[in-house]
């Protein structure tokens, strides 16, 4: 008696269904979480893009920020140029091959690596040095895009700097990158 109830699983002689999915269970599942990943990862790459771009605007307004205090405390005027080496020749690149903050002697004090080739940094008026005088008021003004090379939504920053060294982002809606 006692076989026979451990293999049929219960006390009245039935055998149970062994539970589980159904092949059309498991097929509407499936379906259910592709739609809601549809719906996701679209979501995570715009929140990834975001990131990206806030990202290196923040590195560009930091350079800045370092130029300016730098000009303050040396007494001298600093320059933020763009740069792929450690000169502030003019590079192919423009901003997007990188950036150096530098002294009069040639000292690079930072220096900040190119940027993926998916981006783009932008200066409005193609200017390639900023100058940071001691003085309160005469640094090189500019207005930097930032923004991804093949345009996907709507999510450029805007960086400026005024002549008193100030730097201020904001989000522009252009499709468009410059």
């Amino acid at each position: 008696m006692h076989l026979r109830r451990a293999i049929s699983g219960g006390d009245d002689g039935r055998a149970h269904a062994s539970r589980g999915f159904t092949l059309v269970e498991l097929m509407v599942s499936i379906a259910v979480l592709a739609v809601l990943l549809g719906m996701a990862v679209p979501a995570f790459n715009n929140a990834a893009l975001s990131g990206k771009l806030s990202g290196f605007a923040s590195s560009l307004v930091a350079s800045t920020q370092l130029a300016r205090s730098e000009a303050i405390k040396r007494n001298q005027t600093v320059q933020l140029c763009a740069s792929s080496d450690d000169t502030c020749d003019d590079p192919a690149d423009g901003w997007s091959a990188g950036w150096i903050v530098i002294l009069d002697d040639g000292s690079v004090v930072q220096r900040q690596e190119a940027i993926p080739s998916d981006f783009l940094i932008d200066e409005k008026d193609d200017k390639t040095t900023l100058d940071f005088p001691a003085a309160v008021i005469g640094a090189t003004t500019a207005e930097f895009t930032i923004c991804r090379a093949t345009p996907v939504g709507k999510q450029n920053r805007v960086v400026a700097v005024t002549a008193s060294g100030n730097t201020r982002v904001a989000t522009n809606d252009a499709t468009a990158c410059p």
